[in-house]
């Protein structure tokens, strides 16, 4: 026998149903990140999910933001991923409950000065990923450090 379902649960349960399926604002934003920090490490999602015991596809979902990373998961992608687990909320907006005190500290790479004015969508462009690995590739110290004062030295000061 079929349970009586009144015309408005009905509707509940349709609307619960098209929220499961969209990612909502955080899970987004922690996938984002997540996807961020493994590229800048130059890491397929299948190395990714190999270290963590998942698919590649299961990797696409929580990057996607569909899939919602639980505390464990979190905690283990940080350790693979070698960031504390603040940096996937790192830049929440403040509309998601972010705060402005957090976004303003120097978080990426461990740079002492912030990167000034410079908007995050420069972050996920293949040029800066590749400009990032390949400085990271230079294992002199001090040749780094030339690199990086030349580089600033070039920019435009605001």
């Amino acid at each position: 026998m079929k349970p009586v379902v009144a015309v408005n649960d009905q509707d509940d349960l349709s609307a619960k149903g098209e929220r499961e399926h969209r990612a909502s604002p955080i899970d987004a934003h922690v996938g984002a990140r997540v996807r961020l920090r493994r590229t800048l490490l130059g890491m397929s999602q299948e190395k990714l999910g190999d270290a963590l015991g998942l698919t590649f596809q299961q990797v696409q979902k929580y990057e996607r933001g569909v899939n919602r990373i639980g505390a464990s998961r979190l905690f283990d992608l940080a350790r693979v991923l070698d960031v504390p687990i603040g940096f996937f909320f790192d830049d929440l907006p403040p509309e998601m409950g972010g705060n402005a005190a957090v976004r303003s500290r120097p978080a990426l790479f461990g740079f002492a000065d912030a990167a000034d004015g410079h908007e995050d969508d420069n972050m996920g462009k293949r040029e800066t990923l590749e400009l990032v690995r390949a400085y990271y590739r230079i294992t002199e110290p001090s040749v780094r450090k030339r690199v990086f004062d030349l580089i600033k030295s070039l920019a435009p000061t605001e």
